[in-house]
């Protein structure tokens, strides 16, 4: 497996600093974990959003800090600004390359239901991570679903269905559903929606007589004023 790499620096924790650093490019973050006491670290803000896009949080990369050692870790929280949604502050987690951990993984759909493409059913996606527990050499990046087994609108996929390495353990329940098919909504609604009789033709004219009547009054009543005048 590739070996993702980040440059790190050692630095101070003072009132504003982590905002002057946002300012010029820099990301403030913490590194703690296994065997290993809280250090403030930055990175460039840049590079961070390059290695997330690649590893996302459930890769092992390496964090290289400026006293040269390297620290194997998982991006374990990002805080991220509530308005621009930008990252302000990053988690990193070392772990122990010889211990399992427990970690989610994202799952990535791929091919196309046979039901989606031929009946013009709905695809309705109800999970999209399971948690694992392997050693972090072992950890998937994302666990494949595929769904050419959607034929037709009784398949369903389950967690138990998912095909992962013998070296890695899904702690999520194996009857927890995935996906599954949905009738043609259009076919549905028609089939549930009540039915409604169009009487207007009938009865339209009947009900007309009385509004046109009342009318009629209405305007005998403004004539024999005016003759009053």
């Amino acid at each position: 497996m590739e070996k993702i790499q980040l440059k790190a620096e050692t630095r101070e924790i003072k009132k504003g600093s982590a905002q002057k650093m946002r300012k010029i490019g820099k990301l403030p973050a913490v590194l703690y974990g296994n065997k290993v006491k809280n250090v403030a670290l930055t990175v460039d803000a840049r590079e961070f959003d390059k290695v997330l896009r690649k590893a996302g949080e459930s890769t092992i990369i390496e964090v290289v800090t400026d006293d040269g050692k390297t620290h194997p870790v998982l991006i374990h929280d990002i805080q991220n600004h509530y308005l621009t949604s930008v990252p302000t502050h990053v988690d990193f987690y070392e772990v122990s390359m010889t211990h399992k951990l427990k970690a989610k993984v994202a799952l990535e759909f791929v091919g196309e239901s046979p039901a989606v493409k031929t009946l013009g059913a709905i695809l309705i996606k109800t999970l999209s991570e399971v948690e694992v527990e392997s050693l972090p050499a072992d950890l998937p990046h994302n666990i494949e679903v595929s769904l050419d087994s959607l034929k037709t609108l009784q398949d369903s996929i389950h967690v138990k269905d998912l095909k992962v390495s013998d070296k890695v353990k899904i702690l999520t329940s194996g009857d927890e559903m995935i996906a599954k098919i949905q009738p043609p909504r259009a076919v549905e609604e028609d089939l549930a929606a009540p039915v409604v009789e169009d009487v207007s033709k009938v009865e339209g004219a009947a009900e007309d007589k009385p509004v046109a009547a009342e009318a009629g009054k209405a305007d005998d009543k403004k004539e024999k004023k005016e003759e009053k005048k």
